[in-house]
């Protein structure tokens, strides 16, 4: 096949993927598995590939009954703690339940379904392609009675964090004979009488052509996209910052809908998350992988959160933190400036994420709390004392409680307009420290029409010839919230499911 620049068109593949996070790849392996030839066009030049999954913390949520569903896929099973660890399970009725609970009284949908039903093949399909997991000890589990508990039902992270799942499988894409183009978006999706023909790309400056018989969109959601954002979710998310990638403008989307693809999914939501208020606008690559996550705020359960007028305006603590960040990071956005202050004591500290301990970590501190409300900028001082003395007077009420992190404790406030319903530990152990916080936008819940098998569909539910689609793409998985560690597994199931019909259509036609 032909790969000469200086022709329009530079060659012809079976099957094109366009974008190279986590579900494109995942589609380049399938596909490949299938016996198509497979190409990947991806934006990013070779620092920025990887979409939003580089920036992940490589957690992936699944369906488990046992530590014998886990064994198989973890890493180093010498590991001394194991015998010491209580996994406990996360069924499939649990996942489930944990999805329907964000989609505000409407039905389970036909993907939500799929992606639990899917969800630990899914981890085995990438284990046999030499993706390697390790349990998620720093993250997901706390020390109780001598034991390594797990909580939230996140039991296993990748290797190397979101960096090392994209760089493991792109190693397995290569080894498997796919090829990639780097610094080559695409433009359009070409068709001829009803029938994908290729894609108009522009590389090194000139608009191209590349041939194929199917398209695999990969290449994520609208959320970098400040006019998007403003249109679908409102006028203030225009100021949020964007945790990822900063080439998921929406191109995908504008592409499938040229060639006749419907719409699905909750356009007016997405996954936001407490951030540190001074990060870049975007991502920032040039971090160490283990730190690209870190400007990321969400042990707020260990603390209170306080907006400029010094008041709370959240329950903290109404769920463990992989069921709430998703929303409280849209709570701040709403807030007044968009920012808000994350207040904490010692005691609580060596139970505070790594991303707080960084030294590019943003906070106030001080020895008393009346000093450490001096130092915040911009906020309402006499207020923020008299809401932090009205917590620690309610808090107190519940000191015979035992706080307990692996669980929901019932340690709540009593008599508050807004009550603390769980770990509401008093604060007053110094030193105190103050967080500065934003909401930063991860990924758009809103995407294209796609069945099980990741066909593309029109506005009569019909499949669109040789078209397909996976991850941020997929409209009808994620509604009002997020249970965390979704995204990566629901891009692994659909890109693989994707991969293999469109290696399956060219077969059949």
């Amino acid at each position: 096949m032909s790969k000469q620049i200086s022709n329009l068109i530079i060659g012809s593949w079976d099957t094109i993927v366009i974008g190279s996070g986590n579900a494109a790849l995942c589609a380049g392996i399938s596909a490949l598995e299938y016996g198509a030839r497979v190409l990947i066009v991806e934006k990013g030049d070779e620092k920025e590939w990887g979409g939003n999954s580089r920036y992940t913390a490589g957690a992936m949520r699944f369906a488990f009954d046992s530590f014998e569903d886990l064994k198989p896929l973890i890493r180093n099973l010498s590991d001394e703690r194991l015998p010491n660890t209580v996994f406990g399970s996360y069924t499939k009725t649990k996942f489930l339940s944990d999805l329907e609970h964000f989609n505000e009284g409407e039905p389970v949908t036909e993907l939500q379904q799929f992606l639990v039903d899917e969800s630990l093949g899914a981890l085995q399909w990438l284990s046999s392609h030499n993706v390697k997991f390790d349990p998620s000890y720093a993250r997901q589990s706390f020390l109780k009675e001598g034991k390594h508990v797990f909580w939230g039902g996140l039991a296993l992270d990748v290797e190397g964090e979101g960096d090392g799942l994209v760089q493991a499988e792109l190693k397995e894409y290569l080894r498997l004979g796919g090829e990639i183009f780097y610094d080559c978006p695409a433009e359009e999706i070409l068709q001829e009488n009803g029938k994908i023909i290729g894609i108009r790309c522009t590389k090194q400056g000139e608009e191209v052509i590349i041939h194929c018989q199917t398209v695999i969109l990969g290449c994520g959601g609208f959320e970098a996209n400040k006019e998007l954002r403003e249109k679908y979710l409102g006028e203030k998310w225009g100021s949020a910052k964007v945790r990822g990638t900063r080439h998921n403008m929406g191109q995908g989307l504008e592409m499938a809908r040229k060639v006749g693809a419907a719409f699905n999914g909750y356009f007016g939501g997405c996954h936001a998350t407490p951030m540190d208020k001074n990060m870049p606008e975007y991502g920032n690559l040039d971090l160490p992988h283990v730190e690209r996550k870190h400007y990321r705020k969400i042990s707020y359960l260990f603390g209170v959160m306080l907006n400029n007028q010094g008041k709370r305006f959240v329950d903290e603590g109404l769920d463990m933190r992989n069921y709430t960040y998703a929303q409280f990071g849209k709570a701040i956005l709403e807030q007044p400036n968009n920012v808000a202050w994350q207040i904490f004591d010692a005691k609580t500290a060596p139970l505070l994420y790594a991303e707080y301990r960084v030294n590019h970590a943003s906070f106030y501190e001080a020895d008393t709390l009346e000093a450490l409300v001096e130092k915040i900028e911009g906020i309402n001082q006499a207020q923020a004392i008299e809401t932090l003395n009205e917590y620690n007077q309610a808090a107190a009420q519940s000191k015979d409680i035992a706080f307990d992190p692996t669980l929901k404790d019932g340690k709540t406030t009593k008599g508050l307009a807004l009550n603390k319903t769980n770990w509401a530990n008093t604060l007053d152990t110094p030193p105190f420290r103050a967080y500065p916080v934003t909401s930063g936008i991860t990924f758009t819940y809103g995407g294209l029409s796609v069945n099980k098998k990741g066909e593309v569909l029109d506005e009569n539910a019909q499949p669109i010839a040789g078209l397909f689609a996976c991850g941020e793409m997929v409209g009808g998985v994620f509604f009002h919230g997020y249970p965390g560690g979704s995204g990566l597994t629901s891009g692994t199931v659909f890109g693989r499911y994707a991969g293999k019909s469109a290696a399956l259509f060219i077969k059949n036609n």
